[in-house]
């Protein structure tokens, strides 16, 4: 008689491309997420013209983010979104 070991399996769970794709979305609309000034404010000779606060939060949201997708490409992607967006008029005008 033959006798099975029981090996132990780990379910290991994983994303649908659409769930994803949504986050990388929900990523780069953070990224573009800025408070921009309309009159640059400076603060110890260096001048601001706004302050990212969809980077801050992304960061924040990737840091305890639990699923599957790799926090290097949510942070790459955050980061080029952001530097783009500065040069783009997007963002809240105080």
């Amino acid at each position: 008689m033959i006798m099975s070991k029981k090996t132990k399996t780990r379910h290991q769970a994983t994303e649908k491309d659409s769930v994803y794709f949504l986050k990388l979305v929900i990523y780069i609309l953070a990224g573009t997420l800025w408070i921009k000034f309309q009159d640059p404010m400076v603060i110890l000779g260096l001048t601001l013209n706004g302050l990212p606060l969809g980077l801050l939060l992304g960061v924040l949201f990737a840091s305890h983010d639990h699923f599957q997708m790799d926090r290097k490409i949510e942070y790459a992607v955050l980061l080029i979104v952001t530097i783009l967006s500065y040069f783009l008029p997007a963002g809240i005008v105080l």
